[in-house]
């Protein structure tokens, strides 16, 4: 018995791991909730676990791994792998729901209504799409603003992923857009029937069909029982759609283990819901829940600092974050004079810590939202401090780049409507109504069977076509290749590259007359990319500025299709899961390699630097004042500025501006004083060393003096 004990104390995911962990890793079957507290190794804990399911016998493609971004998952796989015997966790499915949801949908929704060759949309695509719709119905050129389309698609996303009526949504997040309901509803009904008509599914159409996918007779209980075991990260922030998708993946296999921490609950603006980390022993009763609280981030005087916020939160789970790590520095409260002094003060201590060894990417200024950061990124260029602030356009929502995605859309999914929109609207003399025609010529129609002049091999005729209640249903891009419609003098040699481009990516020849001839199979991915660069680059040219420097985007494009499996796996992963940035829009590039960091707090999310300044900590800000209409707004802010706080490993700063201007003439000064966060109330200040700003200023000590003294003298006027 002894001998067994000590074999199992040696397996690799054992060691290391704190009592609650250990439990966690350990435990058997059944519903496990694991509430991690900030930097209390839950990443480590689902790593061990997974790896201790593999090593316990349970078949690895019989393990789905949930995560909320596609590097999590791959890094955690690689951690367990190397936990256990090469190549055994190979094949668990591990990603993110939306991801897992494509693949999912690929195999099975064919019972859900759903073809296996649809098409995925990122939101850019959905705004583009629903503001052709507004534009189509008229509602863009009313006497009274209309919502445009961004707002338009966060209205969709929040009621969609929520699942509360659309009237309810814009009553408390849109009230200025209330009167335009109707408005909105007929956009909706058009963009759910322009999504279909052009297989294409959106991010959330991607969770919706994996939840009815549960539901369906038959496939449902497929779909469920082909894991034995669910393991979710980040639980905290899932919504309604996800916790239903949960749910229905275990009714019969109530294997599942969901790790999350309610008091890092900051992501309601998508819909997430702190109610499914808090409700999940409702939602999966017997569940275990192992709570960690071993934090090994941060100093303790910074860890009792945060516990202190969250102890007045109104409902959460009770936990107390220790550290092994002692220190006598307590986090600083500093109450400056207004921002312009704020930055001064921030700016001064950064280069303190800069000259006492903590190199600038180890420090970072949160904010709540990112114009906040505007007078300190001046003040910073200044001072000659480099920075990277994150946040801003996504690699794939840079405009160069969604124009030859739509390309590879358009070849991958001949029915997308809106990448032939894009694609048609680059040429010359084109302008949308004049791509709506050509659109409206090469659209999906039906001809009569034999009829219509497209003219195709027989062969070329089964590959692309389908036979629709007796009438052949024929391809865009086939109708565009041999049967073109008729387009602008001024449009028509760049037209006739575009055919060219695509007929070549489709591995055939335009003969005479418009005749398409078959050839050889189509070419690889980068060289199809390499094709529509050919065609693309001196409309992009001209297009845009900074060419040099967008075209290694597209080179970037290219290497990331060099190692793509197929074009279909190309355009899913770039949408589901896509690069961050490019160096053209991370702005110019440093010399140094050393920068700070800033960013708003949402960014900052599992994030740690040695030292964390926390600027504009004034109610107002800290909470937003357009978040405090509710007390779930309100609880949330709290979280969000928990999650600031705990950020930090040894020095924690939290300035407060005592003004704030609000007019910037030269002859005025208007201004108004700000109040100090209410998640610092006045028993938390001894957790802090309190400081203003000019404390080192001898002048400023000097005048502090005399108002003490005129302070005393007036004292004893009635003491």
């Amino acid at each position: 018995m002894a001998k067994s004990k000590a074999k199992t104390q040696c397996k690799p995911y054992l060691e290391g791991l704190n009592a609650a962990q250990r439990e966690a890793v350990t435990h058997g079957d059944g519903p496990l909730l694991v509430v991690a507290g900030a930097g209390t190794g839950k990443t480590n804990t689902i790593v061990c676990r997974l790896a201790c399911l593999v090593d316990r016998g349970v078949p690895a493609e019989r393990i789905l791994l949930l995560t909320f971004t596609r590097r999590a998952a791959g890094e955690m796989l690689t951690r367990a792998g190397h936990m256990c015997e090469a190549g055994t966790t190979a094949k668990v499915w591990g990603g993110t729901f939306h991801a897992t949801a494509n693949r999912l949908l690929r195999i099975y929704g064919r019972p859900a209504g759903i073809s296996a060759d649809f098409t995925v949309m990122d939101q850019g695509d959905s705004a583009d799409m629903m503001n052709l719709i507004r534009s189509e119905m008229g509602l863009a050129k009313r006497d009274r603003r209309f919502p445009r389309k961004e707002t338009l698609v966060k209205i969709y996303s929040l009621t969609v992923n929520a699942g509360v009526p659309l009237s309810e949504v814009l009553d408390k997040h849109f009230p200025w857009c209330s009167e335009d309901i109707e408005g909105i509803k007929d956009i909706f009904r058009g963009y759910v029937e322009r999504k279909r008509q052009s297989n294409v599914l959106d991010y959330d159409d991607l969770l919706l069909f994996w939840s009815a996918l549960c539901d369906t007779p038959g496939v449902g209980n497929t779909v469920a029982d082909r894991f034995d075991h669910v393991l979710v990260d980040e639980y905290q922030d899932t919504n309604s759609i996800q916790a239903r998708i949960l749910l229905g993946m275990r009714k019969s296999r109530k294997n599942i283990m969901v790790v999350g921490d309610d008091a890092q609950s900051i992501y309601s603006f998508r819909a997430a819901t702190v109610r499914n980390i808090l409700d999940f022993p409702d939602h999966f009763p017997n569940a275990r829940v192992v709570t960690l609280e071993q934090n090994y981030r941060s100093t303790q005087p910074i860890l009792d600092a945060s516990n202190a916020v969250m102890d007045q939160a109104a409902q959460r789970y009770t936990k107390n974050l220790w550290s092994q790590r002692r220190s006598e520095q307590k986090p600083v409260l500093t109450t400056c004079v207004d921002e312009t002094d704020q930055c001064q003060v921030v700016c001064g201590n950064i280069l303190d810590h800069l000259e006492q060894g903590t190199e600038l990417m180890h420090q970072a200024v949160l904010f709540r939202a990112s114009h906040h950061s505007a007078a300190l990124e001046i003040e910073l260029a200044r001072r000659n401090i480099p920075f990277h602030k994150y946040g801003g356009l996504k690699f794939v929502e840079a405009a160069h780049i969604k124009d030859v995605v739509a390309f590879i859309r358009i070849l991958e999914n001949p029915f997308d409507e809106l990448s032939w929109f894009r694609v048609l609207l680059l040429l010359d003399g084109v302008g949308p109504r004049t791509a709506r025609r050509i659109l409206s010529a090469i659209r999906m129609a039906t001809e009569s069977s034999g009829e219509g002049g497209a003219q195709v091999s027989k062969q070329e005729e089964s590959d692309e076509e389908s036979e629709a209640g007796g009438a052949t249903i024929v391809s865009p891009l086939w109708r565009l290749l041999a049967d073109p419609p008729r387009v602008p003098p001024a449009t028509r040699e760049q037209f006739t590259g575009l055919r060219d481009a695509f007929a070549e990516c489709q591995g055939v020849t335009l003969g005479d007359g418009d005749k398409v001839l078959p050839q050889a199979a189509p070419p690889p991915l980068p060289t199809q990319l390499e094709i529509i660069r050919r065609f693309y680059e001196p409309i992009f040219k001209r297009t845009y500025e900074n060419a040099p420097a967008r075209l290694r985007d597209i080179e970037q494009l290219q290497q990331i299709a060099s190692t793509s499996k197929s074009r279909s796996r190309f355009v899913t992963d770039l949408t589901l899961d896509p690069p961050a940035a490019t160096a053209d829009l991370a702005g110019p590039p440093f010399l140094e390699e050393d920068f700070l960091i800033l960013s708003t707090i949402h960014s900052a999310k599992g994030c740690e630097w040695t030292v964390v300044h926390i600027i504009h900590a004034a109610d107002g800000m800290i909470p937003s004042d357009m978040s405090t209409g509710d007390e779930e707004g309100i609880e949330e802010e709290r979280r969000l500025f928990y999650v600031a706080m705990t950020r930090a490993k040894d020095d924690l700063y939290i300035y407060f501006p005592l003004r704030y201007y609000h007019t910037r003439y030269a002859m005025g000064d208007g201004h108004c004083y700000a109040q100090l966060t209410r998640y610092l109330p006045g028993s938390m200040h001894e957790m802090f060393e309190q400081r203003a700003s000019g404390d080192d200023d001898p002048e400023s000590a000097d005048g502090r003096s005399t108002t003490k003294r005129v302070d005393d003298g007036l004292s004893k006027l009635w003491d």
